[in-house]
């Protein structure tokens, strides 16, 4: 996922560098392998395709594009993402779905390909998703449509509002995904996630015996 909400960073690391981190982590794993490794970068359209090879100058070439893309679009489409891998893969294969997941209507898109493919979630974050530091009066601008709001965050009710619908929307992106049928990831800006990937594939592999 390349949408404009990957921008946000509360921290050194924005919510797309730590996605292009994870998927560059998990290109090298799989080429060490000799899998084949593929690549869809989108937005609210697919915006980039590479087809899945072999070896380590295609593990670079991913990475470059993963760092460098610039999207043409702002938005995100989960739902097209999902239409063009079925399209493009027509074998099994193990996906990693990178994203935020800020989008709706994209429930039976997901429920379809982990059909066809082993689909895993990782859900990327940042910090000032979920809480609201008290640094005044603030101007907010929503990155994919540019909507502005200003907000207080002295005020102790609208920090509190703010972090409940923050959790509230976490649990229904949780409740959507496990519906689904994926196993998920969570990572979050500014924290390790090595080792949340470690246990993640321990689990997987105790799972299945």
């Amino acid at each position: 996922d390349i949408s404009a909400s990957g921008v946000i960073g509360s921290g050194v690391q924005s919510k797309r560098d730590l996605a292009a981190e994870i998927a560059s982590v998990l290109a090298f794993s799989a080429t060490r392998n000799s899998d084949r490794v593929g690549l869809i970068l989108f937005s609210s359209e697919v915006e980039q395709y590479v087809p899945a090879r072999k070896g380590r100058s295609h593990v670079f070439r991913l990475i470059r594009d993963i760092l460098f893309f610039e999207p043409s679009l702002q938005g995100t489409s989960c739902g097209r993402a999902l239409h063009f891998l079925n399209h493009v893969f027509p074998r099994r294969a193990i996906v990693f779905f990178i994203s935020d997941f800020i989008d709706t209507g994209f429930e039976r898109a997901l429920k379809v390909t982990n059909q066809k493919h082993d689909l895993v979630a990782i859900h990327i974050s940042d910090p000032s998703e979920s809480r609201l530091p008290p640094a005044g009066w603030v101007t907010m601008e929503d990155a994919e449509t540019g909507e502005l709001v200003e907000i207080n965050t002295n005020d102790p009710s609208t920090r509190e509002r703010y972090e409940s619908a923050a959790r509230n929307l976490r649990e229904s992106r949780r409740s959507l995904l496990r519906r689904a049928g994926l196993d998920l990831i969570e990572a979050e800006t500014g924290r390790p996630y090595l080792m949340v990937l470690k246990k993640f594939f321990e689990q997987r592999i105790r799972a299945r015996g």
